[in-house]
């Protein structure tokens, strides 16, 4: 069976996306090693999967790879592709019946309960596919795997026009990996900011549409409300633009005077909060690099704090 002929990808495709099926989850090595290939011909397959939606990478080191549910994930690309795509309806169900079984719901509720890493996985990769205009979000702990995920959809919905603004915990950049996606995601058009003590993680579409922990004091990544179009969309709305307001902007493009965007990017990230060695970590340098790189530039800024040394960068437009 070649299910996913009509949306473009091939046969590999195929067989990584129905081995992880059964898998559940897997490392590349691992995929590779079941459908008996190797890992550098199963990565452009895997990648297929990820830039459609039907796969999620969870974390970076190693990277895990988890099935989104079939009947989250393709019924997006079907309404999108109908008419090619309608016989594919009968073998979505087909696969959603194996993975996990749904009951049949009456009506939309206001709060629905998401419970399950599979179910919270895919509510993420549906929603983001259904956007039309804007997401928003509250990247912070808690998170599936135990660290920050890559959001391999998030590319693809910026060259579709949709726009994304991001505030991020500390925890979400916590790396060299983090960091580099952070500045793919920013590059491509990703509005991103700052805020390290952050914890009220939300995740809104199109502003009819929200995804929160079901509580903040002991907060399960595997357990979330789904929420419609309600006043409680509006609180979460207002609640946001608050903590962007408060938030530090991450590195503006570099001008053609002014310090480098290496150095934009470190003075973003201190005047954030974070420590030395929290900022050498998410740079990739040493502590020691970091502290002689924001000594030199204090002394180019004139100032003998680095409070100061914000402020200066701020009014200069560095920042």
């Amino acid at each position: 069976m070649h299910l996913l002929e009509p949306v473009g990808l091939g046969r590999l495709e195929n067989d990584v996306y129905l081995n992880l099926l059964d898998l559940k989850r897997a490392t590349a090595d691992e995929l590779a090693q079941s459908i008996g290939c190797s890992p550098a011909e199963l990565r452009p397959a895997l990648r297929g999967l990820l830039d459609h939606g039907l796969v999620q990478q969870l974390g970076f080191i190693p990277a895990l790879y988890a099935l989104v549910a079939p009947d989250e994930a393709l019924p997006a690309l079907i309404s999108r592709r109908r008419g090619d795509l309608a016989r594919m309806q009968v073998h979505i169900e087909e696969l959603a019946d194996r993975l996990r079984a749904r009951p049949a719901r009456e009506g939309k509720p206001v709060v629905e309960l998401l419970e399950g890493e599979d179910a919270v996985l895919a509510a993420v990769s549906r929603l983001q596919l259904e956007a039309r205009e804007e997401i928003i979000a509250v990247d912070a702990p808690p998170y599936i795997g135990g660290q920050s995920n890559p959001n391999d959809l998030e590319l693809r919905r910026l060259a579709d026009g949709v726009a994304y603004r991001f505030i991020y915990a500390r925890e979400a950049l916590a790396s060299p990996e983090h960091m580099a996606a952070l500045r793919r995601c920013t590059k491509a058009g990703e509005q991103a900011r700052f805020l390290p003590d952050v914890t009220l993680k939300f995740f809104v579409v199109d502003r009819t549409t929200a995804l929160l922990p079901v509580s903040y004091t002991e907060p399960d990544p595997s357990v979330r409300l789904l929420v419609h179009e309600s006043a409680l969309i509006d609180v979460l709305l207002c609640c946001f633009e608050s903590l962007w307001a408060r938030a530090t902007p991450f590195g503006a493009t570099e001008a053609q005077c002014g310090p480098s965007a290496r150095d934009r990017e470190l003075l973003s990230l201190m005047a954030s909060g974070m420590k030395d060695r929290t900022l050498a970590r998410a740079l990739g340098v040493t502590e020691r690099t970091v502290g002689r790189r924001l000594t030199e530039l204090m002394a180019e800024l004139g100032v003998e704090t680095r409070f100061q040394a914000g402020v200066q960068a701020a009014r200069r437009g560095w920042l």
